[in-house]
C-alpha cells in the first residue's frame, strides 16, 4: 500500500510539473517518515525511495542507525543546539536552521565529523505565532552570515505555510519565498549555491511546486495520518 502511495505522489509531482512547464528530476521527494516504524521506511527503501525526513533528533538517529547507509535523512523540525551533536554525523541535510547560533553549532559539529552539512534557512513567510523561522527581511542577511562558516553550506530556504481547505491560499507564501531565492541568488559567492525551495506538504505541494518548491516534504499522502502517542 505505501508503495502505491508514493507511485501516486510521484505522479502528481511529474503531473504538476509538467502543468509548470518543469522537469520531475527538479523536485525531490522526501517522504516524510516521523514517528513512522522502520518497517515503514523499509518498504519505501526496497521500492527505490531514499530521500526521508524527521522531525525528532532521536528518532532521526536510531533509525540512521538501524536503516541502511545510503538513505539521505533530512531534518525538518526544529533543532536545538544542544541537539546537533547526535544527528551531525548522519543528517544529509538541514531544512531548520533559523539562527547565526544554531548555524555555529552546525559548523562546530560537522567539523568534527571532517563534513560539510547543507541546510536551508527556515523563514517564517507567512508571520504565523506558531511557527519557527527568521521573517523574510532577515533571511538574506543570515545566509550571508552563514555562508562565512566553511562547515556549513546554505543552500536555500525552508517554509511550512499555513494548513488551509484551498491550497490555493498558499501560493502566495510559495512565490514569496521563490521571490526571495531569486533576490538571494543575486548575492551569492561561489561555494554556495542558493537554489533550493524546500516547500509544500500533503496538502499543497502540487502548488508549491508549481511556484518553483525545489524539495517537497510529504508525509500523511505517503504513510497515512501519524501516531503522536509517543511524543507528547
Amino acid at each position: 500500500m505505501l508503495k502505491d502511495n508514493l507511485r501516486k505522489v510521484e505522479e502528481t509531482i511529474a503531473e504538476s510539473c509538467r502543468k509548470a512547464g518543469r522537469d520531475p528530476k527538479e523536485v525531490t521527494l522526501v517522504a516524510v517518515s516521523k514517528t513512522k516504524p522502520m518497517e515503514a521506511i523499509r518498504e519505501l527503501y526496497d521500492a527505490g525511495h531514499r530521500d526521508f525526513g524527521e522531525n525528532y533528533v532521536q528518532e532521526l538517529r536510531e533509525k540512521a542507525e538501524a536503516l541502511p547507509e545510503d538513505i539521505r535523512w533530512h531534518m525538518i523540525g526544529h533543532l536545538q543546539r544542544n541537539k546537533v551533536k547526535y544527528i551531525a554525523g548522519y543528517v544529509y541535510m538541514i531544512h531548520s536552521v533559523d539562527s547565526l547560533a544554531l548555524a555555529e553549532t552546525i559548523n562546530k559539529e560537522a567539523a568534527k565529523h571532517g563534513r560539510v552539512i547543507p541546510i536551508l534557512i527556515e523563514v517564517n513567510v507567512a508571520g504565523e505565532d506558531t511557527k519557527f523561522g527568521v521573517s523574510p527581511d532577515e533571511a538574506a542577511d543570515l545566509a550571508e552570515k552563514i555562508r562565512q562558516l566553511p562547515n556549513v553550506s546554505v543552500q536555500g530556504f525552508m517554509t511550512s505555510a499555513p494548513l488551509v481547505d484551498d491550497p490555493e491560499e498558499d501560493r502566495v507564501y510559495f512565490r514569496k519565498l521563490a521571490h526571495l531565492s531569486v533576490d538571494s541568488s543575486l548575492k551569492n559567492n561561489d561555494n554556495s549555491k542558493v537554489s533550493v525551495l524546500s516547500m509544500g506538504m500533503s496538502n499543497d505541494y502540487p502548488v508549491a511546486i508549481e511556484e518553483g518548491a525545489t524539495i517537497v516534504r510529504v508525509g500523511t499522502s505517503i504513510f497515512g495520518h501519524r501516531d503522536y502517542t509517543n511524543h507528547g
